[in-house]
């Protein structure tokens, strides 16, 4: 049975690591957001987010390079684009 991490990374068939990871931590950005607003408990984003969290260890350079990118331009990972990514790199 597929998780809802699962799920969503399946129905985003990128195959370029930068693309791929950038979305993951876009993703992730987000659902950290939610988990951090008042109200109901969310068990399906906290699962969604460690599923996201594995499979952002599939590709140590990309997320390096990304986090590489929104530090030296000055901007927020969800900010960013691929262009930028391989534009910096």
């Amino acid at each position: 049975m597929l998780n809802l991490g699962e799920i969503w990374a399946v129905s985003v068939p990128l195959t370029d690591p930068i693309d791929h990871a950038l979305a993951l931590l876009k993703r992730q950005v987000a659902l950290e957001a939610d988990l951090r607003q008042p109200g109901r408990i969310r068990v399906a984003e906290e699962r969604e987010l460690c599923a996201v969290r594995e499979q952002l260890q599939r590709y140590p350079q990309a997320v390096a390079a990304i986090l590489q990118t929104a530090s030296n331009l000055r901007r927020p990972v969800d900010s960013l684009r691929p262009q930028d990514v391989r534009n910096w790199v």
